[in-house]
């Protein structure tokens, strides 16, 4: 690969972006509408979640109310022996909630102290607000079919979103839909435009090579989606007051990371279509319908149909949110960054290597 060829196709590039107001409105103005539009104007709502049960007590009445939780729709339970094995669990996003049923269970019982303690991921705030909820009813249940008279309180504390505001769980999600919107529709108008006026086969028959001629093409995008990325983080941090638990160096890493295969898909419709309608169309389709339901964004991803939940892992918006969630609200769980970035790397590297092969495909 000829270095000098690469930074004179990556110069001719940059300069068509800035002669390019489509170009700006959708890296730089498309960013803070839909932002603005998720912040305000989407709520979500749920209905199962994983919940773990920590169950210290081995009296019968506990033994019960342990039971309870499992025999309801609404929670998948995953039995916990001991209080230190769930954390890892929540904070790796495994377990939504947990229920701690305490060695004391009875004697809170007779004193009317709290009977359980209830601790979820405040990351998903109707998530949150779901198991506080529910492990209520389950509880009044409990009493109920028990005969007992004993006050209902629950000690409920949200982990990484104590206020639980959907706004903090909204926006760093909306992030990862309009990098996904940038990376993919900007990437294969372009290229689609240039097929459409004949300058890709002028550029083909040059002496560069085609790997130089794709990377030319998708290193500047990649700085403007960096830049559109940093802009949105300083919108969410500032505007709409979203902690950013983590490090920025982890946001950058793991958003270049998510460029790679969004960037890929574009230079991949923009091959197969050489046509801008149709590689609009293709774009959405095949980039933001998928990120917007199928990543986790809106609907939670292990209450879908099995074949659904296997298709997610082909979606790099699933990876993504999932790291600007870790980054944003928790900080830098690098054990689980380091696997959604190894994941989109991968999406990204079976992206360049179709583009590489339709390119060909196409010149010849």
């Amino acid at each position: 690969m000829n270095s000098r060829r690469l930074l004179a196709l990556v110069s001719k590039e940059s300069l068509q972006i800035v002669r390019d107001p489509s170009a700006i409105l959708i890296a730089f103005v498309l960013p803070v509408l839909l932002l603005f539009l998720f912040a305000y104007a989407v709520s979500l709502d749920i209905r199962q979640v994983h919940l773990g049960v920590v169950l210290q007590s081995d009296s019968a009445r506990a033994q019960s109310l342990a039971a309870d939780f499992s025999g309801t729709p609404y929670f998948r339970v995953v039995p916990v022996r001991h209080r230190k094995e769930v954390t890892p669990l929540l904070v790796s996003g495994e377990l939504k909630g947990y229920v701690l049923i305490p060695a004391d269970f009875d004697r809170r019982l007779f004193r009317g102290d709290p009977l359980i303690q209830v601790i979820t991921d405040g990351t998903q705030p109707n998530t949150a607000n779901f198991v506080a909820g529910y492990t209520r009813g389950v509880l009044v249940n409990w009493l109920s079919d028990h005969g007992l008279q004993a006050p209902i309180r629950l000690d409920a504390r949200f982990w990484f979103n104590p206020e639980v505001e959907t706004r903090k769980f909204l926006v760093p999600g909306a992030i990862a839909i309009i990098m996904t919107m940038i990376g993919t529709l900007l990437t294969a108008l372009v290229v689609a435009r240039e097929w459409e006026r004949g300058t890709m086969e002028a550029l083909l028959s040059t002496p560069a090579r085609i790997p130089e001629i794709l990377l030319g093409k998708l290193l500047p995008y990649f700085g403007l989606g960096l830049v559109a990325t940093m802009g949105s983080t300083l919108l969410a941090i500032h505007i709409f007051d979203v902690p950013l638990r983590g490090s920025w160096a982890a946001l950058l890493l793991v958003s270049s990371c998510f460029l790679v295969p969004a960037l890929g898909q574009g230079l991949v419709i923009s091959a197969l279509a050489r046509n801008q309608f149709i590689a609009a169309q293709a774009a959405l389709f095949s980039g933001f319908l998928p990120a917007f339901l199928l990543s986790g964004f809106l609907f939670e991803i292990d209450a879908m149909p099995a074949p659904i939940r296997w298709l997610t892992h082909i979606v790099p918006a699933r990876y993504f949110i999932e790291s600007l969630h870790s980054v944003f609200l928790v900080g830098d769980v690098w054990s689980l960054l380091l696997q959604d970035m190894f994941a989109m790397l991968g999406l990204g590297t079976v992206m360049f290597v179709i583009a590489r092969v339709k390119t060909r495909k196409s010149l010849e």
